[in-house]
């Protein structure tokens, strides 16, 4: 897998994309900020100001505040590649926040997606 375009692709560019799988399955912006937080530490104006920076995904998770300590627990199949399989640190990451919303999208609850 090349894993070169993933790490220059802009954080801001796919953001909408999450909004809107999650729009049109009737969940919200707020849920999708939420599980963002959630699983980099950003606070919601942090989140927003890298946003506005248009940082690519590499910038984004390297400068995270925190790692969710619970990330273990998301697991399962993402783009045809088994999450916990995946070497590539920041790959990896990625794919953690794609399961994420293809959660909400799927209709599981925020308890369950927050791995509460």
């Amino acid at each position: 897998m090349d894993n070169t375009r993933i790490y220059k692709m802009s954080f801001a560019g796919v953001y909408p994309h999450y909004i809107q799988k999650a729009e049109k399955k009737g969940r919200t912006k707020e849920e999708v900020d939420e599980i963002i937080c959630w699983l980099t530490g950003y606070d919601d104006s942090a989140l927003q100001q890298l946003i506005i920076d248009k940082v690519d995904f590499e910038h984004f998770f390297n400068q995270a505040p925190q790692l969710n300590s619970n990330v273990s627990k998301i697991t399962g199949v993402i783009c045809g590649y088994r999450i916990e399989d995946i070497e590539d640190p920041l790959v990896q990451k990625v794919r953690y926040l794609d399961k994420l919303i293809d959660e909400l999208a799927k209709g599981k609850s925020m308890e369950k997606i927050l791995r509460k």
